[in-house]
């Protein structure tokens, strides 16, 4: 009994950082990869200087994108290692662990936003900020700017200063149906491997997607930026990269440093060349994801003269853990000081702002964000963790309530 209790906390401690967090690689992979946390600042950067209006990085806004597809890599590595460790998919873990990670600092940067935006800017955009915050607080946000016929690279009134949470709500209608999508493929072992079965699902979702990129971007521009369909292709190409890690793991060294640089040129040509004027997402959207794949892809197999030689260092790594928090946090103070004062903010006073919402990012991941994420008690006890998200949305459903019915 010892030996088989033994070989057991072997298993799950696989699945495992030194940190207690779940690794978000697959089994064949490192726990932790240095180079996926500096791909993150890379896309906060990116996504923060072209929001503070910071030239020349007038396609920042790629960013969001180069978040999609780590994201989707690190879930997929998730749903892996435990599939290998436990046998099973559990769908109930996987959205406690949504919930733990997404929704306490979300719901704060909310609140907060909400109160700003009546303290500064007055009651009547306060209540059309409140209908962005319920929407957001849903998940739906993106399907609310579409209805509002926001123009999100060329807007001509002033911006919601919950605009950014687009993207938030994108990749949660994305993961509302990827788990299921996994467990089913998964449960059709009668054909060929899991990790066969995994990529070609994947490669079918890859090509359906993009090629309604290319179609409704030039039809409609606004309904293809902040459709679900014609991103899923973004999520659906990372999590392609974590289901081949093991045969990437093992492609020529020179040839996997070639792939992060080049990967990593691209993302960087796409921030710097892409304007508001480009047809976006469309087909020139593949730059920035396909560089970004082919920089986690190349990390696989650890060439010693790859882009992790920069990706990796201290400050990279520091900015990647606050990326999160630092997205949530810009986008609403940028925005609520522009248009309180009237007019687009000087350079200098936008990377104020970007300083004092980089604080509040470190504050918010030291005191919610990651707390929250390593508390044993959710962790242990994944309906805590879905009840916590369900208070935590319907507070911030209350304070909207409540501002309306005070403020109508």
């Amino acid at each position: 009994m010892n030996q088989v209790a033994t070989i057991e906390r072997q298993r799950v401690r696989r699945r495992f950082l030194a940190s207690g967090l779940e690794a978000g690689t697959a089994p064949e992979d490192r726990k932790f990869r240095p180079d996926v946390e500096g791909l993150r600042a890379v896309a906060i950067l990116l996504v923060v200087l072209y929001h503070a209006g910071v030239p020349p990085f007038h396609g920042g806004y790629v960013g969001v994108d180069v978040f999609y597809v780590i994201s989707g890599f690190v879930i997929t590595g998730l749903l892996l290692r435990e599939r290998t460790t436990r046998g099973r998919t559990s769908l109930i873990s996987f959205y406690a662990r949504r919930c733990r990670r997404i929704l306490p600092a979300a719901a704060l940067v909310t609140i907060a936003t909400v109160a700003a935006t009546y303290h500064w800017l007055g009651f009547i955009r306060g209540g059309e900020v409140v209908h962005d915050a319920r929407a957001a607080a849903l998940f739906v946000a993106n399907f609310h700017f579409i209805s509002l016929g926001t123009n999100y690279l060329t807007a001509q009134r002033p911006a919601s200063p919950l605009q950014n949470l687009w993207s938030l709500s994108v990749e949660e209608q994305f993961y509302l149906v990827y788990p299921t999508f996994f467990a089913v493929i998964a449960a059709l072992s009668w054909w060929k491997t899991l990790r066969v079965r995994l990529a070609a699902g994947l490669v079918l979702v890859i090509a359906a997607s993009f090629a309604w990129s290319v179609y409704q971007t030039p039809t409609s521009q606004i309904a293809a930026y902040f459709s679900p369909l014609t991103h899923a292709w973004e999520l659906a190409l990372g999590a392609l990269v974590a289901v081949v890690t093991g045969a990437l793991a093992s492609m020529p060294r020179r040839f996997a440093a070639a792939s992060t640089w080049i990967g990593l040129a691209a993302i960087a040509v796409s921030g710097i060349v892409f304007t508001d004027a480009t047809r976006y997402p469309g087909w020139v959207v593949a730059l920035p994801v396909v560089g970004t794949a082919a920089v986690i892809a190349g990390g696989a197999a650890i060439p010693r003269l790859g882009a992790e030689s920069i990706l990796g260092r201290r400050p990279m790594q520091w900015l990647g853990k606050l990326s999160y928090s630092f997205y949530l946090w810009h986008w609403p103070l940028l925005a609520i000081a522009a248009e309180y004062a009237g007019h687009d903010l000087p350079l200098t006073t936008s990377l104020m702002w970007v300083a004092v919402a980089l604080a509040l990012s470190a504050v918010t991941f030291a005191l919610i964000e990651d707390p929250v994420r390593k508390a044993k008690l959710l962790s242990r006890r994944p309906v805590m963790s879905i009840a916590l998200g369900g208070v935590l949305t319907a507070a911030v459903l209350g304070v909207a309530a409540f501002e309306l019915r005070t403020n109508p």
